[in-house]
């Protein structure tokens, strides 16, 4: 259920209020009785972080303000008690809720109303019950000076597209194949504002994109590949900054077939990086950043059919350079890798790539944050992990030392799909460097873009991770 977030001069007397304190002391404006401060009071000494009241009129909700030492910390946290307590409302059928600073703290009632709209979201599109099961909170009214009309504008395109990617992530491949993600993404380049072409499979083979093909061949649903714009009449930068997200829709580990328990059956999940390049450049669109971006998107199936490409074949990528296939599941830097060299004829300042692309990367640093490497500058990195900090989507820099290349080398092709053992998200990213000439970052988000269990406001299922990242990354290069 999509919150509608706006701007009142008084509390709602229909509506449940969320005040914001650092103390039980700021309440006493509010018209509270003695009782009620004396509640509050004893709920924080016993160190709980809310208070909450029920009266005939509504619920009341006191959050006491968080007070860390780093304030990405505070913020997070801010988060995560809009999560408690949009379940609470949920749970007792409140419609509307007003929350109230009471600590004059605009980036903590920011991040405490982005964490309350993010818990809001529900996939109940397969359910016959759905009605019944939907969330009731319908609106969040803010009482505050210093939060501006803009500031929700944004906020609620920010959210509205993290719902976007999480859906295309919890969509089932008997709906979502390469060509209906197409529609998908024209749909949200109608609302959006920016532009989309769609290569089909003739297109693709004239273009010679042997990875996205190979792992095409086993299925009967076509590839496509996807070319987002957002080009502003009066962009800060001259050469554009391109996003690329791996489309893999649905991936069965090919011929290399995957086990379906913990393994196959998430693998709807595969194009999370895909996911949140479309939810960002919808964000970036919407908001009108004058910094100019491309998106790209190959997408695709990995199935074992007759046809499927086999471990041991020759595939001669677009860039020319040929790769021995010895895993068919490595299948998404086969596609990404086309993509990435598609990239050059930009001359781009930097490129992105999202991918939900190795297990390994997961395994490292579990769902707690995104795996990062890649040739671009230290400032670019720096700049990347500032903003992965303020939205709480953490990059974590792994090496990228030209040692772990030797792991590529193949006795019969430029370069093998796989390293080892050891090190594969790093031979990964190594893997896809291949095809670049620019400066370049490799996002793994494999751990965090599905979560098959409930992580506050993230929630089960898909995240929508990247999406908050990207968007706050290139706010930035906008000065903004």
């Amino acid at each position: 259920m999509k919150l509608k977030i706006s701007k009142v001069k008084a509390i709602n007397a229909k509506a449940s209020v969320v005040y914001i304190v650092n103390s039980a002391a700021d309440l006493k404006t509010t018209g509270l009785s003695k009782d009620e401060l004396d509640y509050v009071t004893k709920q924080f000494k016993a160190e709980n972080k809310s208070a909450i009241i029920n009266k005939a009129t509504g619920t009341i909700v006191v959050e006491k303000k968080a007070d860390k030492k780093e304030e990405y910390l505070n913020l997070e946290e801010a988060r995560k008690q809009a999560f408690c307590t949009s379940n609470s409302l949920n749970c007792v059928k409140e419609t509307a809720v007003t929350v109230s600073d009471l600590t004059g703290s605009t980036t903590y009632l920011m991040a405490y109303i982005e964490g309350f709209a993010l818990s809001n979201y529900q996939f109940l599109k397969y359910f016959e019950d759905a009605a019944k099961r939907a969330y009731t909170l319908k609106n969040l009214y803010v009482l505050d000076d210093t939060i501006t009309k803009a500031n929700l504008d944004e906020l609620v395109s920010i959210v509205a597209n993290v719902y976007e990617a999480r859906t295309l992530v919890n969509e089932p491949l008997s709906y979502l194949t390469a060509e209906e993600l197409s529609n998908e993404i024209k749909r949200i380049s109608k609302k959006s504002g920016f532009t989309l072409k769609v290569l089909n499979k003739k297109e693709i083979e004239k273009l010679g994109m042997g990875g996205l093909l190979a792992v095409n061949l086993g299925t009967p649903n076509p590839p496509t590949f996807n070319i987002m714009e957002w080009k502003p009449a009066k962009a800060v930068n001259k050469k554009p900054i391109v996003l690329v997200g791996k489309g893999v829709v649905y991936d069965t580990g090919g011929l290399s077939l995957k086990p379906t328990k913990g393994s196959m059956d998430s693998m709807k999940a595969d194009m999370g990086g895909a996911a949140a390049v479309i939810g960002a450049m919808a964000t970036i669109a919407e908001n009108k950043l004058p910094v100019h971006v491309i998106g790209l998107v190959p997408a695709t199936e990995n199935r074992p059919d007759g046809l499927a490409y086999t471990p041991g074949d020759v595939i001669k990528m677009m860039s020319g350079l040929t790769v021995e296939v010895l895993n068919t599941d490595a299948e998404g830097r086969m596609i990404l890798a086309d993509a990435l060299h598609y990239a050059k004829r930009y001359k781009p300042e930097l490129v992105v790539d999202l991918a939900t692309l190795t297990g390994a990367a997961a395994v490292a640093i579990g769902a707690n944050g995104v795996v990062a490497m890649g040739t671009a500058d230290d400032k670019e990195f720096e700049s990347l992990s500032d903003s992965s900090y303020e939205v709480f989507e953490r990059i974590a820099r792994f090496p990228f030392w030209d040692d772990y290349s030797e792991m590529l080398k193949s006795d019969i092709a430029d370069m093998k799909n796989i390293g080892g053992r050891e090190a594969g998200a790093i031979t990964a990213g190594k893997f896809l460097e291949r095809f670049t000439d620019y400066p370049y970052i490799h996002l793994d988000i494999a751990g965090p873009a599905f979560l098959d269990f409930p992580s506050s406001y993230r929630l089960k299922g898909g995240s929508g991770v990247g999406v908050r990242l990207l968007y706050n990354f290139i706010k930035s290069k906008a000065g903004k």
